[in-house]
């Protein structure tokens, strides 16, 4: 996109430099809302942010061929510079192990949440002494070098792999490549409030397990002692191994479609010695089965993939989401609890609540929410980009 030239009172301004046309104090700047770019800024370059008073309003990563060419990364009026990022980096670990104390119960956690800890386009989770690195943004990305040294340092640990997702790296004019890791390290072992798993870097999701939820495997955990449980989508068996191992569950079914999940979760059993009926197949024809059966559980925990991607009505994840819940009712015992999650960043709390309470009473079930919780505290959200709340679970009782 071709911005105006920069008018003449913005001579004296110390280039480069990027001026807004609209107020936003969203971390990701649009193109709309871009007035004047001093000439000469290169992609990747941290820029002086202005606002369109010609006031400074802080400073950011530059990426003109971008869907987001400007990320912002300080909000502060006083100068802000590469120096500034090392303290950002060790402030966001800090939160984790001082504040936090996340190390006394797990050795895996994410260290650093994008925009939820300041530093847009930058994902990072500590397993065991591993830093899983993932960045959405050409700026993160080119420091990462340089970065890398602080966190280790901050955060304990020695070896990382660091990967750009292929289409964001399009999108940012990112090399297609891994950027090169010494370690070569495809998995490790960490432990988790008493479950240890194997995280399988080369075939896992995302950046290999999901922190998101180890406060609520410990809170299903308090649930389940001498009940018998079935983990619906159950990946590599997170909540199923939080059931029989820390909540002592007499009998638990995980139920997966993802064939190598159902590997992971078995060996991840085995590290545990625990016994949990693995199932591999489509949650919706098991429930379906089940039901038809008569089968029923004291606890049901539905936790699927991401099934909404748009607001579009079109999209046929809102209806993936209402027809599961619906199921998955109909699998527990009379008095026994349902927690239901979602993780699709475009359904709202009170339309995910909309979904789970719809699909109960389409099969004459109420409901008895007893808590709502989210993702813990090693992913905050900041005031100014609430959308990183996505992660979202019901807990109830069934009627």
């Amino acid at each position: 996109m071709r911005y105006p030239p920069p008018p003449p009172d913005t001579a004296d301004w110390p280039k480069p430099w990027v001026q807004l046309k609209y107020f936003t104090y969203q971390p990701a700047v649009y193109p709309r809302f871009i007035g004047h770019v001093s000439s000469g800024a290169r992609r990747g370059e941290l820029v002086t942010v202005y606002d369109k008073e010609g006031q400074r309003f802080g400073a950011g990563f530059w990426n003109p061929g971008a869907r987001v060419p400007l990320r912002m990364m300080s909000h502060r009026t006083d100068e802000f510079t590469e120096e500034n990022f090392p303290d950002l980096l060790r402030r966001a670990v800090g939160m984790r192990r001082d504040l936090f104390k996340l190390d006394e119960g797990t050795d895996a956690y994410r260290i650093v949440h994008s925009d939820g800890d300041g530093l847009s386009g930058l994902i990072v989770d500590k397993y065991a002494d591993v830093l899983r690195v993932e960045t959405h943004s050409y700026g993160v990305w080119s420091r990462l070098k340089e970065w890398m040294p602080v966190l280790h340092e901050a955060a304990g640990t020695q070896r990382e792999i660091i990967s750009v997702d292929p289409e964001i790296a399009n999108i940012e004019s990112i090399p297609q490549r891994q950027i090169e890791n010494a370690s070569n390290v495809r998995s490790v072992k960490i432990r988790e409030n008493g479950v240890r798993y194997i995280v399988n870097f080369a075939e896992g999701h995302k950046t290999g397990f999901f922190c998101d939820q180890r406060e609520n495997r410990k809170k299903l955990a308090q649930l389940t002692a001498g009940k018998s449980v079935l983990d619906l989508c159950c990946y590599t068996g997170g909540f199923a191994l939080s059931a029989k191992v820390a909540g002592g569950a007499e009998e638990v079914t995980g139920v997966d479609l993802d064939e190598k999940a159902i590997e992971q979760a078995k060996q991840n059993a085995n590290l545990n010695m625990a016994r949990i009926n693995w199932v591999h197949t489509d949650a919706f024809q098991y429930a379906r089965q089940m039901q038809g059966q008569g089968k029923k559980w004291d606890v049901v925990i539905l936790d699927p993939p991401k099934l909404v991607f748009s607001r579009d009505e079109d999209d046929d994840g809102w209806k993936k989401y209402e027809d599961l819940n619906r199921l998955a009712t109909t699998l527990v015992a009379p008095g026994g609890v349902f927690v239901s999650c979602s993780c699709s960043g475009m359904v709202r709390a009170d339309e995910f609540e909309n979904i789970v309470i719809k699909g109960a009473h389409r099969e004459k079930k109420r409901l008895q929410f007893f808590d709502r919780t989210v993702a813990g505290p090693d992913h905050p959200v900041m005031s100014n980009c609430l959308e990183g709340s996505y992660l979202k679970l019901l807990w109830s009782r069934v009627w």
